[in-house]
């Protein structure tokens, strides 16, 4: 197999709105009073340069004009995302990819990701919905020491699968920008659901997508 098809998990693989984006919600509230729509989250992401939800959430508590401590910041949020032991709004995460389409893909390409989560909660959702399935490479925002859009984590799996073309599979600007600079194909993800659907598929299409799907379970179309 020459070909590696490199996965973003949130957005992806994974339903994260009402777990990441909710947790945001939750933790933007607790400090400014203040009930933020799913839209403001996705003007953000769409600006770029807000992969990092505990930035964002600071962020837009600032722009509220309630200033926290990023420590403060994360705590809260991880109290409402992850709960006691995993119980959080993570068990509210449903998974995208429909029964066979890993396996299938498996068969033909190796499968990777590379993702904005820290190790331990990319793992309590793959062990939730993905145990069979091997993705190796997997680059975590712990295994990087700059987060997307920079390119480090595809860089660092071209490294490891020396001499295999790379895709990308992303759902947002800073996905495709991360695509870009690492000179890699890029797949975009823009759900129909989408709030600002028809604002990001522009953007992929400035990044220069090499596809624009509804879901992951279309890719087979576009490889």
């Amino acid at each position: 197999m020459d070909t590696v098809i490199v996965f973003d998990m949130d957005g992806v693989l994974v339903e994260v709105t009402e777990s990441y984006r909710e947790a945001i919600v939750q933790t933007v509230k607790f400090f400014t009073g203040t009930t933020i729509g799913r839209d403001t989250i996705q003007d953000y992401k769409n600006q770029g340069g807000w992969n990092n939800d505990w930035t964002l959430s600071q962020k837009i508590a600032a722009d509220l004009g309630t200033q926290i401590d990023y420590d403060t910041i994360v705590e809260k949020f991880n109290e409402s995302f992850l709960g006691e032991d995993g119980n959080g709004l993570i068990q509210r995460e449903s998974w995208f990819p429909q029964n066979g389409l890993l396996e299938r893909l498996g068969q033909c390409y190796e499968l990777s990701i590379f993702t904005g989560r820290l190790r331990y909660e990319a793992d309590i959702t793959l062990r939730r919905f993905a145990s069979g399935v091997e993705f190796d490479p997997m680059v975590c925002a712990d295994d990087v020491t700059a987060a997307k859009p920079a390119p480090e984590g595809l860089l660092a799996i071209q490294q490891k699968r020396p001499g295999k073309k790379l895709w990308y599979v992303g759902d947002t600007v800073d996905d495709a920008r991360c695509a870009r600079a690492a000179g890699v194909p890029f797949i975009g993800i823009a759900a129909h659901t989408h709030t600002k659907r028809g604002e990001l598929i522009g953007l992929f299409q400035r990044e220069n997508a090499v596809a624009i799907l509804e879901n992951i379970n279309e890719i087979e179309s576009a490889l």
